[in-house]
């Protein structure tokens, strides 16, 4: 089973640390990780997705809570969210696989936003799923990089009232 955390907290230095700290010190999973200044400089945003059983998971929110520097904790599952994450993917290419990679791109709606004579890199901002699906696709090319973001989540519109 697996919740995402929106957790606001106070911006400031060693915040983070503290709760990363307590997943690690519980043996909790940070199964993705995104952290970012809200619209308010004073106050980020932590973006967790963990896995666990129920019991685990009700004890994460329950120990984020006792947190200082916690304002407040909003939890909801994958369903109840749209969710993205960004990805960069270096791939070396050849005149014979030039091709197959940009229709996948463009199956993908991913970008090529780099290019020398014999590698190429690409950017897919979408669904956790949608960017797995990318590096399966270009499993039989020369992946050379990849860089990817946390998760970020916000809870569906129709659901947060």
């Amino acid at each position: 089973m697996k919740r995402l955390y929106s957790i606001l907290v106070e911006n400031r230095s060693g915040v983070l640390a503290k709760v990363c700290g307590l997943f690690a010190r519980r043996v909790f999973n940070i199964d993705s990780l995104a952290v970012g200044e809200t619209d308010d400089p004073k106050v980020s945003c932590i973006t967790i997705l963990s896995s666990g059983d129920s019991t685990t998971l009700e004890q994460i929110e329950k120990q984020l809570n006792k947190k200082i520097d916690v304002i407040k904790i909003k939890t909801f599952s994958e369903e109840e969210s749209v969710s993205r994450e960004l990805m960069l993917v270096k791939v070396r290419y050849t005149k014979s696989n030039r091709r197959e990679i940009m229709e996948v791109c463009e199956i993908l709606d991913a970008k090529i936003v780099d290019m020398s004579k014999n590698m190429m890199m690409i950017q897919i901002c979408d669904t956790p799923e949608k960017t797995d699906l990318l590096i399966r696709m270009l499993q039989d090319v020369a992946i050379l990089e990849v860089a990817r973001t946390g998760t970020l989540a916000l809870q569906k519109c129709s659901l947060s009232g």
